[in-house]
C-alpha cells in the first residue's frame, strides 16, 4: 500500500462556520426532489447471486462528503447515506445531530470486488478525511462525525486493522489515528433528502466550500480509479 499523506486543507473558521449553519438549515428541508441516478439506485439483494459484490460501511465526518467521493470510484455500484452504531431504533437526522443516539453518519457502499478491492476503498477512506481528530471533521463536531470503519466480516476487520497500524507505524500523520474499527450494527438509511446530496445541491454553500475541494483533491489523487 502507498504511504499515506494528509492533504485535506481546512477552510477558514469563519467561512466554514457560516456554511455549516447554512448546511444545517438546508438539511432541515425534506422536500427536495432527489433524482434516481446510478449511484443511488435501490440496494437490492444482489450478494446472493453475484459473489463479486460486497459491502463497505465508513464514517468519516459528514456523510454528504463521503458519498460525493466514493460514488465517483470505478467499481462502486451504489451508495446510501445512513446512521450506524447507535442505540436508538430508526433515528431521525435531528435526533442523530443531538449526539445522544450513539450513531455515526456513514455511507453504505455496494462495490464490485472484481473492479475495486476493499483495501483500495480503505486507502480512499483514510486519504479523504482526517482520521486523527476525535469526534469531528473541520467544523462538524460531535460523536456522529467520528472516524469509523464498520466491518462486515473477519477479512475486512483484519485489513482495516493492518492498514491503521501501518499508518501509525509510518507516522503518516503527526498525531495517532483515532479511527474506530467495530462490527457493523444498527444501520438505518437516512432520509431521502440526504441521498446524492452533492450532485443535487452542488451550488449551495456547504457543497461549494467544503465538499467540492474534497472532491477536486480526490479526483487528482485517484484519477486512475475514477469512473469514466
Amino acid at each position: 500500500m502507498k504511504k499515506l499523506k494528509t492533504y485535506f486543507k481546512s477552510t477558514t473558521t469563519f467561512v466554514a462556520a457560516v456554511f455549516f449553519m447554512m448546511a444545517c438549515t438546508q438539511a432541515s428541508n425534506p422536500n427536495k426532489v432527489i433524482m434516481n441516478v446510478e449511484t443511488n439506485t435501490s440496494q437490492v439483494n444482489i450478494h446472493s447471486t453475484n459473489q463479486t459484490i460486497d459491502t463497505a460501511t465508513f464514517g468519516a465526518g459528514c456523510f454528504w462528503c463521503v458519498e460525493a467521493v466514493f460514488q465517483r470510484l470505478n467499481g462502486v455500484i451504489s451508495i446510501k447515506s445512513g446512521y450506524a452504531g447507535g442505540t436508538v431504533k430508526n433515528p431521525s437526522y435531528k435526533e442523530v445531530c443531538t449526539g445522544t443516539t450513539g450513531h455515526a453518519e456513514v455511507c453504505q457502499i455496494i462495490f464490485d470486488k472484481s473492479k475495486i478491492k476493499f483495501d483500495e476503498l480503505l486507502e480512499v477512506f483514510w486519504k479523504t478525511h482526517d482520521p486523527t481528530t476525535l469526534n469531528y471533521q473541520g467544523n462538524d463536531h460531535g460523536t456522529q462525525y467520528r472516524s469509523v470503519v464498520f466491518y462486515h466480516n473477519a477479512e475486512q476487520k483484519q485489513l482495516a486493522e493492518k492498514y491503521k497500524k501501518q499508518i501509525n507505524d509510518e507516522k503518516a500523520y503527526p498525531n495517532p489515528i483515532v479511527t474506530e474499527i467495530v462490527p457493523f450494527n444498527n444501520y438505518y438509511e437516512a432520509e431521502a433528502y440526504h441521498q446524492n446530496y452533492y450532485n443535487q445541491n452542488g451550488s449551495e454553500g456547504y457543497c461549494q466550500f467544503v465538499i467540492q475541494p474534497k472532491v477536486e483533491k480526490f479526483e487528482k489523487i485517484f484519477k486512475d480509479k475514477m469512473k469514466k
